[in-house]
């Protein structure tokens, strides 16, 4: 992010499902300029945030690391929650699901087939096919899934994921389309 820029807000789905996220450390996964590092980082959680272009995070430990033609940075590390957005690198995904800790907090959204109709990313190689997240994190479990076209920021076709290592828990589920009680 360059100095006298406005930071890029949260994810909607990250923002929703961060609830769940206690405790750290968190890692942003392709971090970029570090959107959803300071919202966990605003709550008062550890965050390591990592991405090959060097960022500057204050309050974050930062690794620049290329994700892709390099080992896994973590080998041997648990987090309590992972975050990744706009990012599919396939083999990785066995190596988020082990470097969550029991009872720890997957949260994952990105550009999934049919995207190519609305821009960029378009090569097949960036794009789930449906329902790949739930197969690829099938060790965990479940909270919150959603494929389909969304209008905001932007026109795109999406797959999210909220998934938890181990049981269920005490998880929440907060419908905010419906109107509080007075």
């Amino acid at each position: 992010m360059s100095s006298g820029s406005v930071p890029e807000l949260p994810s909607p789905w990250v923002r929703r499902w961060s609830e769940l996220v206690t405790r750290g450390p968190v890692l942003d996964v392709a971090c970029g300029g570090g959107r959803h590092a300071r919202l966990f980082l605003e709550r008062g959680l550890p965050v390591v945030a990592v991405d090959r272009e060097p960022q500057t995070l204050p309050g974050a430990t930062f690794v620049q690391a290329d994700l892709e033609g390099a080992p896994w940075p973590f080998a041997g590390q648990r987090f309590a929650a992972i975050v990744v957005t706009n990012y599919l690198h396939r083999p990785l995904f066995p190596q988020l699901a082990a470097s969550l800790e029991e009872g720890g907090v997957l949260i994952y959204e990105t550009f999934m087939a049919g995207n190519e109709r609305f821009g960029r990313p378009s090569n097949p190689a960036y794009l789930l096919e449906p329902a790949e997240l739930l197969a690829a994190f099938a060790a965990l479990t479940p909270i919150a899934f959603e494929q389909g076209c969304i209008e905001r920021p932007k026109p795109a076709m999406v797959q999210r994921l909220c998934a938890r290592k181990g049981g269920i828990g005490e998880v929440k589920i907060v419908n905010r389309l419906e109107k509080a009680e007075p």
